[in-house]
Order: structure tokens, then C-alpha cells, then sequence
């Protein structure tokens, strides 16, 4: 475990850098409260924040020496029992840009430093407050994009990620303890059978590890969004539809084919789950070079997304065009748009059904009707309806994933060891590995380089 070596009192400003109604100065260490309590007039007379107690919002004014600052509340929280553990006090001022600024000039003038990047929640995690995993919870609670994310962000935060490990690396820390207890006191432990047993124990483990590891698809789609490509023939209404999911028109929408040439990325959020989509230049065959350089990229999008949609102009027949789509959707997972149901249609929902394999919903993007049908569709597509998140874990780091698929690999060797009758001892090497493998992710098993790249990318104040 690490330790911080620094007895420096940090300060920061913990809210955003623009003009608002409150701004937050967050002052954590061993001299933070005798700090801020120089620069701090209480209405009380005789009062002194250094012997108030904890826990507790006190009104005054902030000065820095010569005149008055700002009227504030000063949240005053005792270590070890705030967020970084140690003695911390949150000046809550008016919110303006000037006004936070020469409050935290003030603050570092009697002593405090300014805080790296991340310190304080560095701090909680080198105080044992919080675990890595936790810490790393923290900032993708802050960049949550939709309702899903912030559920599992706030799940980790909780320690559902750090529960799991933990009992993992228990089951192998009993192995790894009862196979050198067996080789140190042979005559009092034997190991006589014991492969057996451990090959018992290493299939489940090795089945919980995988679960986690193949969670992480889900987990990145929920934090980072569903990669989705709008795929059809020219005048498709593929244009219509992305402004209708975007509620504004960004797509150029004409009645002329070929509109589209490159492709339109945005992103959407839609009961609770963020859609990162592309509109694409219609597929067909054509002799213009910048349109078959728009078709090369529709291609590629759809050979890199999570999900198709498939627009279909329900006026007209199914073409050659319709049929090369067909293809590129035929193993993805994908929804088929019947689209114009405002005009009368020569293409029947049970007709595109046989041809794709794919769910068909009708929808008129002109009229904007059979979207939320789409969006319902969608959701039950990836997540098959609601995730209870205080039930499933999902990997949402690709750090984390990482960390897993190499103590699965460990825990392969260790089965193929005993497989080959390897001595005992050889086993202890791989179950050590996935023991600390597992270890990096609650930061039990880490270097401080490491630590200190994650904390480096966390926001100024947090």
C-alpha cells in the first residue's frame, strides 16, 4: 500500500471555473483549520474554529488581512472523518470567477499550497477512505452522460467492483497459504488430493473473473455510449431521422439523393443511455468520386458500431442497394427502420422481417411517429430491459478489464500446472500472480507511477 509522505495542507477551488451562485474552496490537512480560521470573522464573538465542532456550517466573512472578501459559510468536517480523511473545511463563497480566485490567493498566503489534479481524492485513497477502484468511481460519476452510467458509476463508488475483488483474492490467498503451510509442515498438512480440490475451486473462480471481463462490453457501452450507424439507400429519410433523435435539424434533409456524401456524428441520449450515431451517406452504386468516398466510410462506420439502423423508404421497392445492406447488417446487431408510413407503402413489415432477421418497426421520421417504439427497441436490445445495479457488476474501466483478463490467464495456468503434474510450488507462482493482478484494481497491488497517472487526469479541486 502507499503511503503519503506529504504533511502539506491543499487547497483548491472544488467548483467549476465560471461564474455561478456558489463557489466551493475545499481546504484539506494536519493546518486547515487553523488556516482558515485567520481569515475567518464569525458573527459570534470569541469564536474560534480551531475548538468548534465538527460537522457543522458557520456563517462569516472572509478576509485577507487588510478587507473583507466575501460573506461565506465554512463547512468544518474533522479527519478522519471527511472526504480526504484528514481535517478539511469547505468555504462555500458567492460564485463569481474573481471573488473564488482571491479567496484561494488568501488561503495559500497563510500556508496552504494549491492542490494538484485529483489530490484530494489521492488523499482519501492513500488515507484507506476509499480504495482505488472507488477512486476511480469518482471522476465517472462527474462524467456520467446518461442515467446508466451514473447507476454504475455510483455502484463502484459504493464498492460493488472492490467487494467482488476482494472476495476473490480471498479465495486465492487461502490457496496460496494452505499449499506453503503443506510444503513448510509436510508432516502436520498433506497435500495428498489436494489438486483435485483446487480444480474444484479454480472452475467457479475462473467463471466469475470471465463473467467480469465479458461485462466490460456492456460496462463501455453504458460509459462511453452506443456506437450507432444509420445506414440505407440515398433519400431514405436517414437525415430526417437523425434530426428527429437530435430534436433540431443538423442534417441536411432535400429530396434530392445523394445529399449526404460524408458522414454526421452526434450524440443522443435516450431513456437513460446514450446513442453516439452517425449519419451516413446513402448506399448505392454511383460514379461520383466524392459520393463512393462517402459509401467507403458508411461501410466502415457499420464494420466499427454496436448497432445498425437500417432506413428503409417504405414508397419504394427493395433494390439491389437494399440487398447489399441486407449483407452488411446480416451478423450485427441491428434495427430495420420501415420508414415514410405517411405515403402509402409498397413494403410490408413481414416482408423486411423474412429478409433481415431483425426486429422492423414502422416509423414516419416526417411525421415523427414510432420513435419511442425505436428507443424502447434499442434498450431492450443491449440491456434487456432495466439493469439493477445493486445485483450486477459492470466493468467500466479498461484498466480494470485488463487487470481481469490477466488473473484469469494466471488461474489458466495454474489448471494447466496441475494438468501436467507440476509440482506444488509451481502453483503458488501463477495463484500469486492473479492474486496481485487483482490486487492493481483496488490499488492493494500497485506502483506509484500508476497511481499517480490516474489521479494526474482527475479535474483541479477533486
Amino acid at each position: 500500500m502507499l503511503k503519503d509522505r506529504s504533511a502539506d495542507t491543499i487547497a483548491a477551488i472544488a467548483t467549476a471555473m465560471s461564474s455561478s451562485g456558489i463557489g466551493i474552496i475545499r481546504v484539506s490537512g494536519d493546518d486547515a483549520i487553523s488556516i482558515v480560521n485567520r481569515i475567518f470573522m464569525s458573527k459570534r464573538e470569541h469564536f474560534d474554529l480551531n475548538t468548534a465542532p465538527s460537522h457543522r456550517i458557520y456563517y462569516g466573512m472572509i478576509h485577507d488581512g487588510e478587507e473583507i472578501l466575501d460573506e461565506v459559510l465554512v463547512m468544518l468536517m474533522r479527519g478522519p472523518h471527511s472526504y480526504t480523511a484528514e481535517d478539511t473545511v469547505e468555504i462555500d463563497c458567492h460564485g463569481g470567477v474573481l471573488i473564488m480566485k482571491k479567496i484561494l490567493e488568501t488561503v495559500i498566503k497563510y500556508g496552504a499550497r494549491p492542490a494538484e489534479p485529483g489530490e484530494f481524492t489521492k488523499r482519501a485513497f492513500l488515507n484507506g477512505r476509499i480504495d482505488l477502484s472507488q477512486a476511480e468511481a469518482v471522476m465517472d460519476v462527474i462524467n456520467a452522460q446518461n442515467d446508466y452510467a451514473m447507476k454504475s458509476s455510483v455502484s463502484q463508488l459504493k464498492g460493488s467492483v472492490s467487494r467482488k475483488v476482494k472476495e476473490l483474492r480471498d479465495q486465492i490467498l487461502y490457496q496460496i497459504a494452505f499449499i506453503e503451510s503443506a510444503l513448510d509442515d509436510p508432516e502436520h498438512i498433506s497435500l495428498d488430493g489436494y489438486e483435485e480440490s483446487l480444480l474444484e475451486k479454480l472452475n467457479p473462480m475462473m467463471k466469475e473473473v470471465e463473467r467480469l471481463v465479458r461485462s466490460a462490453d456492456n460496462g463501455r457501452v453504458i460509459s462511453e455510449g452506443i456506437r450507432t450507424v444509420i445506414l440505407g439507400k440515398p433519400n431514405a429519410g436517414k437525415s430526417s431521422l437523425m434530426n428527429v433523435l437530435l430534436g433540431e435539424d443538423r442534417a441536411i434533409v432535400t429530396d434530392i439523393a445523394g445529399t449526404t456524401r460524408d458522414t454526421l456524428e452526434e450524440h443522443i441520449r435516450m431513456h437513460g443511455i446514450s446513442l453516439n450515431v452517425i449519419d451516413t451517406a446513402g448506399i448505392r452504386e454511383t460514379d461520383d468520386v466524392v459520393e463512393q468516398i462517402g459509401v467507403t466510410r458508411a461501410k466502415l462506420a457499420a464494420d466499427e458500431a454496436d448497432l445498425i439502423i437500417y432506413v428503409v423508404d417504405g414508397s419504394r421497392q427493395l433494390d439491389e442497394n437494399d440487398a447489399q445492406i441486407m449483407e452488411l447488417i446480416r451478423d450485427r446487431k441491428a434495427v430495420v427502420l420501415l420508414n415514410k408510413t405517411d405515403l402509402d407503402t409498397v413494403i410490408s413489415e413481414e416482408l423486411l422481417q423474412e429478409k433481415t432477421g431483425k426486429t422492423v418497426i414502422s416509423v414516419s421520421a416526417k411525421e415523427e411517429t414510432g420513435i419511442d417504439k425505436l428507443e424502447k427497441t434499442i434498450q431492450n436490445l443491449f440491456y434487456e430491459g432495466d439493469i439493477d445495479f445493486n445485483d450486477e457488476i459492470l466493468i467500466t474501466n479498461v484498466r480494470h478489464k485488463t487487470a481481469l483478463q490477466n488473473a484469469w490467464n494466471s488461474l489458466g495456468m495454474v489448471k494447466q500446472s496441475i494438468e501436467n503434474q507440476m509440482p506444488e510450488d509451481f502453483l503458488t507462482i501463477d495463484l500469486m500472480d492473479a492474486y496481485e493482478q487483482l490486487g492493481t484494481i483496488t490499488g492493494e497491488a500497485v506502483e506509484d507511477d500508476l497511481v499517480n497517472e490516474i489521479f494526474s487526469k482527475f479535474c483541479m479541486g477533486k
